[in-house]
C-alpha cells in the first residue's frame, strides 16, 4: 500500500486537507492508500535516547516507520516553512531505517506554499531522497497560495491544480508498477536482503 505523508504537525493544516483530497483521487482510481499524519505521532516527545537504539521508540513512531519500510510508494505533502520543509518532517525522516525505508522507494512530491508553491522544500526533500537512493517521481505538483485554493472543507478550487494532481496519481501508479515489474522497487530489494 502506498502512503501519503502529511509533512507537518500543525493542527487543521492545509497539508492534511490536501492529503485527504489526494487519497480520494487514488480511491477513484481503484487504489486504497494510507495516510501518515505527523500530528498523530507526537514526534516532539520522541526526542531523547532513541537514536542509535539506546531507548525503544514510542509505539506510534515505530508503527509509522515500519509502515514506511513496507510501503509500495510514498506521496510527500510538503508545506514550506521558512524556505524549507518543516523541521518535524525532517525529524521524522531521521528515524527511518536505512537502507530499507529509502533505497528503491518510489516517492512523489506535492509542495504547498505561497508564490512558489513549495518549490524550495520539495527540492530540499528531493535531495535527501536522492542521496538515499529513492526513486524520485518527476511529476511534481506545486500549490501556489495554498491558503486561497484549499477550502475549509478540504476542496481544491484551482482546476489546474486538480488536473495536475489527477495526472500525478495516474502516472505514479504506473511508475510504481513498472518498478515492481522489474524488481527495482524497495520491497523487492528488501526481500533480497532477508
Amino acid at each position: 500500500m502506498k502512503q501519503i505523508i502529511v509533512g507537518t504537525h500543525r493542527p487543521d493544516s492545509n497539508s492534511k486537507k490536501v492529503a485527504l483530497f489526494v487519497q480520494k483521487l487514488y480511491e477513484e482510481k481503484g487504489e486504497k492508500v494510507g495516510i501518515i499524519d505527523l500530528a498523530q505521532i507526537d514526534i516532539e516527545q520522541s526526542h531523547g535516547g532513541h537514536f542509535g537504539g539506546k531507548a525503544p521508540l514510542p509505539a506510534k513512531l515505530k508503527a509509522a516507520i515500519d509502515t514506511i519500510a513496507t510501503s509500495e510508494g510514498l506521496i510527500l505533502i510538503i508545506p514550506e516553512y521558512n524556505g524549507s520543509m518543516p523541521g518535524v518532517l525532517k525529524s521524522f525522516i531521521d528515524y527511518w531505517k536505512y537502507p530499507e525505508s529509502f533505497e528503491g522507494r518510489p516517492v512523489a512530491f506535492i509542495g504547498l506554499g505561497g508564490m512558489w508553491g513549495g518549490l524550495r522544500p520539495v527540492e530540499h526533500m528531493m535531495q535527501v531522497m536522492s542521496y538515499r537512493n529513492a526513486y524520485l517521481f518527476p511529476i511534481r505538483v506545486f500549490m501556489q497560495n495554498v491558503w486561497k485554493i484549499v477550502t475549509a472543507e478540504g476542496n481544491i478550487e484551482d482546476t489546474n491544480v486538480v488536473t495536475l494532481l489527477k495526472q500525478q496519481v495516474e502516472d505514479f501508479q504506473k511508475f510504481c508498477k513498472a518498478l515492481q515489474s522489474q524488481g527495482l522497487d524497495a520491497n523487492s530489494k528488501n526481500s533480497q536482503r532477508s
